[in-house]
């Protein structure tokens, strides 16, 4: 394999990689949580509760997990290019069908089905950017990819939110699912075909023994505990601040506070710093550094000045993301074999964190106070810190 005939920086080859990557992440994150800030108009639509509503993020999050693990197996069986395209059409087709659907149930069935599909995106994503980008440019475009991500996790809630007020959640649902199929229908004509990748034949010994391997290896297992950590911790804060700025001494109303997902905006400058600093600092000092900030982020959601509620959750938010990124490049290359069993293990972990802790940590709310539950947090934290520096002995892929 020639590294110079990968796609380089500059190339039209590149750029179509780049802004493809970019919309695939646009559409999966956008489908993914369009319902998070329509949960009390759907309950109301329903005549159910909240906690029955709920069920619409969580269950694609779940067939997101469970299809995970499906493809940590079968995905490199497939054309990259073709899985990716699979994934991002049938998902937004789900997404529009469900705009139709009679009953919650049905609806929260469709959310599995629609989180498993989806899901192949994410499992070979960072492999193939890994394998086809050249390796002086594979960080901008990881950084590209969870940026997409990024916008489209916040695009998605906020023009969920306001569409629902003007044409209703069903006419939402339905406008977020015919565009995420425009940008399924671009990903297909312009995204480049693999050139180092070829599909194999599934030897599921050799595949077990893979990921064997990658749970037994130190370096790995803690990155996947730093993702579900920081993961779980960072979906805790976004799911019930809502609740905290509700109260006293916030009072704040519906409306304004909707618009916090504009902070998803501090997560873009987060991916897109790492890939800048990569050219001076090793990845796991990034890691480090990034997790430090994070924690002081969540110190200053503590305070009942707005203010600096409002700056703390800004930096908290571009820390996060940070993070992420380093944790999933650092995932991705140090993999030698098996990158996408690799990379799937990473975000299993990433959506089982955010499930298991993110609703955990909203029962420690109920039970005692938002100082305890912020306690819990900077806990999940510290214990992340303390395991990104305990990777710092063995060797960091610094700048390649």
């Amino acid at each position: 394999m020639n590294l110079s005939e990968k796609a380089e920086k500059g190339s039209q080859r590149f750029r179509l990689i780049k802004l493809c990557i970019f919309f695939s992440g646009l559409s999966v994150f956008a489908q993914l949580y369009l319902f998070q800030p329509l949960l009390p108009t759907v309950a109301e639509y329903f005549k159910t509760t909240a906690g029955d509503s709920s069920l619409l993020v969580s269950s694609s999050t779940i067939g997101m997990a469970a299809g995970l693990l499906f493809f940590a197996f079968k995905a490199d069986s497939y054309s990259r290019k073709n899985l990716m395209i699979f994934s991002l059409i049938s998902s937004a087709l789900l997404t529009i069908i469900s705009a139709w659907m009679p009953s919650l149930s049905l609806l929260i069935a469709t959310g599995v089905l629609k989180g498993f599909v989806v899901s192949g995106v994410s499992a070979v994503a960072l492999a193939y950017l890994t394998e086809e980008v050249h390796t002086s440019v594979v960080a901008l475009a990881i950084s590209m990819y969870l940026s997409g991500n990024t916008i489209g996790g916040m695009s998605g809630r906020i023009m969920a939110t306001i569409l629902a007020g003007e044409f209703g959640w069903r006419n939402a649902v339905l406008i977020i699912g015919v565009e995420s199929l425009i940008l399924g229908i671009i990903f297909w004509k312009f995204f480049p075909q693999s050139q180092f990748f070829h599909p194999q034949k599934i030897d599921y010994s050799l595949k077990i023994k893979q990921m064997g391997h990658f749970f037994t290896d130190p370096y790995m297992l803690r990155l996947y505990f730093i993702a579900a950590l920081l993961m779980g911790t960072f979906v805790s804060v976004y799911n019930y601040l809502t609740f905290r700025l509700e109260d006293q001494p916030f009072s704040l109303s519906h409306f304004v506070i909707a618009f916090i997902f504009l902070m998803y905006i501090f997560g873009v400058f987060g991916t897109m710093i790492t890939s800048r600093l990569t050219k001076k600092f090793s990845r796991n000092f990034i890691l480090k550094g990034s997790v430090l900030f994070m924690m002081s982020g969540t110190v200053l959601l503590l305070s009942e000045n707005i203010y600096v509620v409002i700056f703390g959750l800004g930096l908290f938010t571009l820390a996060f993301f940070a993070a992420h990124t380093m944790a999933s490049q650092m995932t991705a290359l140090h993999a030698k074999q098996g990158k996408s069993s690799a990379t799937s293990i990473y975000w299993l972990f990433y959506y089982f964190g955010s499930s298991i802790l993110g609703t955990g940590t909203g029962y420690i709310l109920h039970a005692f106070s938002w100082t305890i539950f912020i306690t819990v947090l900077l806990f999940s934290v510290v214990v992340s810190f303390i395991l990104a520096t305990r990777n710092q002995d063995l060797k960091d892929i610094k700048t390649i």
